[in-house]
């Protein structure tokens, strides 16, 4: 029998609970590579829970690669998926044009444009009254961000991604990107490591500060940093390629980020948008001392919100305030003001749940369409999906979207020295009927079902 005990007097789920145990067991190393699990009939037995709470719990911790089931042996504490990969040291190479998207005249099927249920209009309303409602703060408020708007965040975060933070912990930026930039003056000399393929903004983000840009394998576990001093990862759902980091992969970065000396900087993109199971808990758990954590209101709200938040270690964290301070450097005061409102009145749960509704009945429609042509490059979840093809087919199937009237992104244009293409499919922002006369250009040009 495992060491748990579940509570059924907490607020929180007993499959969460449970597996939210057995993580830590393995974590503490009483629980090793290799152990097997008791079944889950036989472990609901023991603990007097139906076998939905064991089967459910298993299948979360599954997804996050702390388990394998093994048909016909049992589950098992696993660590598959380490292949010892190093990062690759590269040239600059000449930027790429920047596609033309005048006027954003065609709808784009990207990775950044979330569903907005019109349902939602009147809350979002709602929001902006009150902020034209408010007497703004005289002078520069507070560089951390409003104080009310820090403490929502804390209990969201805490919530939804299993990271306990104080509100005074939190600092709130305008975006992903303004919080990466807010921390890479604070590091150390030294290169940043950042994912390949990857988020183009962060890359261009490290060049801009002089820094030299080491490429991390994405589709590999990195063992090694190098003489990185920090390392840029999403790991909740790997961009563009979609892969979730497993925990055995999550416990091998931070190790060698310990070696290394080297921050680990954990961009918690698309994260609440898994359709099987519960979204994976923020990296941020596993070593608040080691990982800075950046979140944003790009995907759950709209982008163009410009909000997000960062959680750093506390001398980082000081670090980067007291340089804010100086420049006066802050989020927008009515953007923040209606994302409080937002927050408060329940808005971004039931967008975040109406969101995750269309995004798990588009991306089945995507795969069965791509699917006899290229190979899905990691699992169903989030806004997009990225299909690996050669590129000559790819760039084929682009302008045959183009001449439909849509814009679809190439993979090749997220990757630096791996050498990966395909087709990057994004599925937010786009009507069902816009989704599928794209998906029929797209297949149209790549030929007919084998």
């Amino acid at each position: 029998m495992l060491p748990v005990t579940l509570d059924r007097t907490c607020g929180d789920p007993l499959p969460a609970q449970l597996a939210s145990q057995i993580r830590t067991l393995v974590l503490s190393g009483t629980l090793s590579t290799g152990d097997r699990l008791p079944s889950t009939r036989a472990l609901a037995a023991d603990l007097g829970v139906s076998r939905a709470v064991t089967e459910h719990a298993y299948d979360q911790l599954s997804a996050e690669g702390w388990l394998e089931a093994r048909r016909g042996s049992g589950t098992f504490v696993t660590t598959t998926g380490a292949t010892g990969a190093r990062p690759q040291k590269v040239t600059a190479r000449p930027a790429r044009a920047t596609p033309r998207h005048p006027g954003r005249a065609l709808p784009h099927l990207d990775t950044g444009t979330p569903f907005f249920d019109p349902r939602l209009e009147p809350g979002w309303r709602r929001a902006w009254r009150e902020v034209s409602a408010t007497t703004p703060p005289r002078g520069y408020d507070d560089p951390r961000g409003l104080p009310e708007l820090r403490e929502a965040l804390a209990a969201r975060l805490g919530r939804t991604r299993g990271l306990e933070v104080r509100p005074d912990e939190i600092i709130v930026t305008a975006g992903t990107t303004d919080g990466l930039r807010a921390i890479l003056p604070e590091l150390r000399d030294g290169p940043v490591a950042v994912e390949d393929p990857g988020y183009r903004a962060a890359a261009e983000s490290v060049r801009i500060f002089g820094r030299e840009v080491i490429d991390l394998p994405a589709a590999e576990t990195v063992a090694d940093l190098g003489d990185a001093v920090a390392a840029y990862l999403t790991p909740a759902h790997q961009h563009p390629l979609g892969r979730v980091m497993p925990a055995a992969d999550r416990l091998r970065v931070l190790d060698a980020a310990r070696r290394a000396d080297a921050v680990v900087i954990e961009d918690d993109y698309d994260s609440e948008f898994r359709y099987d199971v519960a979204p994976v808990p923020a990296m941020a758990t596993l070593d608040r001392s080691r990982v800075t954590y950046l979140g944003t209101a790009a995907k759950s709200v709209v982008p163009t919100l410009r909000l997000g938040w960062l959680v750093a270690p506390p001398d980082l964290h000081e670090r980067i305030l007291h340089r804010r301070t100086i420049t006066h450097s802050g989020a927008a005061w009515p953007s923040q003001r209606a994302l409080l409102t937002l927050l408060r009145d329940g808005w971004l749960d039931r967008a975040v749940r109406s969101a995750r509704r269309v995004y798990a009945e588009r991306a089945p429609r995507v795969a069965e369409a791509m699917s006899p042509y290229a190979t899905l490059a990691g699992p169903l979840a989030g806004m997009y999906s990225t299909w690996l093809m050669p590129e000559p087919a790819a760039v084929r199937a682009r302008e045959a979207a183009r001449a439909a009237g849509f814009e679809i992104n190439l993979l090749s244009g997220y990757a630096r020295s791996s050498g990966l293409t395909g087709l990057v499919i994004g599925f937010g922002g786009v009507s069902d009927d816009e989704l599928d006369a794209a998906l029929d250009a797209v297949t149209g040009a790549l030929g007919p079902r084998s």
